[in-house]
C-alpha cells in the first residue's frame, strides 16, 4: 500500500503518524469549507452592492447624454469639441487596499483638489446644458470608480473561491482518502501479523506441552 508516492509502513509509529496527519488534514478541510461559506456570502453581498452601484449610475448617466445632445444641438459639434479638447483627460484616484476573507481589494477614491467643482472652461462660449453635464460628470465619478471597485471585489473573491474549491476537492477526494486507505492497510497488516503470531505461539505451546508430557512419561518410568 503506497501513500503519497511512498509505500505504507506497517508499523504502529507509522499508524500513530498517519493519524495524525489525517486529523490536520480533517481540521484543515474544515477551515476552507467555513471560508467558502465566507467567500460565498461576501460574493452574493459583494453583487448586490455592484448592482445597486450601476443602477445609481444609469439615471444620471441618461441626464448626462441629454444634456450633451442639448449641447451639441445648441452650440455644434465644434464648439463642444474646443471645449472638450480644453478639459483635462486625467483624474487622480487615491488607491487604498482592503483585505476581505485575507483577500486584497483595492478601494478607489477620486481626488478632489481644492476648487475641485470650478468648471475648466469659461461661461462665454457655453451654456447650462454643458454646466450641467459637466457637474455630473465629476459626481459621477466617484460611484464609476465604486462600481468598478466591487465588480472587481467580485472577480477577485471568486478566484479565491475557486483556488479554494481546488484544495477542498484534492483533500476531500485525494488526500484524506489516502490516509483512510493508508490507516486500512497497516491497521489490516498488523491485526494479520497478530492472528500469525497468536497461532505461531499457539503450536509452541502444544510443542512445548508435549515435551513436557513425554519428558513426565519418561521420569514416571524410572
Amino acid at each position: 500500500m503506497s501513500s503519497f508516492g511512498r509505500r505504507a509502513t506497517a508499523t504502529k509509529i507509522e499508524l500513530i503518524k498517519i493519524r495524525r496527519s489525517m486529523q490536520v488534514a480533517k481540521m484543515v478541510h474544515k477551515i476552507l469549507d467555513d471560508k467558502r461559506e465566507v467567500l460565498l456570502k461576501k460574493i452574493d453581498e459583494m453583487i448586490e452592492e455592484a448592482n445597486k452601484a450601476r443602477e445609481d449610475i444609469w439615471t444620471p448617466l441618461g441626464e448626462i447624454y441629454t444634456s450633451v445632445y442639448n449641447a451639441y444641438m445648441s452650440l455644434g459639434t465644434m464648439t463642444l469639441e474646443s471645449i472638450s479638447d480644453s478639459t483635462p483627460g486625467i483624474m487622480e484616484v487615491d488607491v487604498n487596499i482592503r483585505r476581505i476573507v485575507d483577500v486584497k481589494i483595492p478601494t478607489l477614491q477620486v481626488k478632489t483638489k481644492e476648487g475641485g467643482q470650478q468648471l475648466s472652461y469659461g461661461f462665454v462660449e457655453t451654456n447650462a446644458s454643458v454646466d450641467k453635464a459637466s457637474k455630473l460628470i465629476k459626481n459621477m465619478l466617484q460611484g464609476i470608480c465604486k462600481a468598478a471597485e466591487y465588480e472587481n471585489a467580485i472577480f477577485s473573491l471568486a478566484k479565491e473561491l475557486e483556488r479554494t474549491q481546488k484544495l477542498l476537492n484534492a483533500l476531500e477526494y485525494v488526500i484524506i482518502p489516502q490516509y483512510q486507505d493508508a490507516v486500512y492497510f497497516i491497521k489490516a497488516t498488523l491485526e494479520e501479523r497478530e492472528r500469525e503470531e497468536f497461532v505461531r505461539l499457539k503450536k509452541v505451546k502444544v510443542v512445548l506441552d508435549r515435551k513436557k508430557v513425554a519428558e513426565a512419561e519418561a521420569y514416571a518410568k524410572k
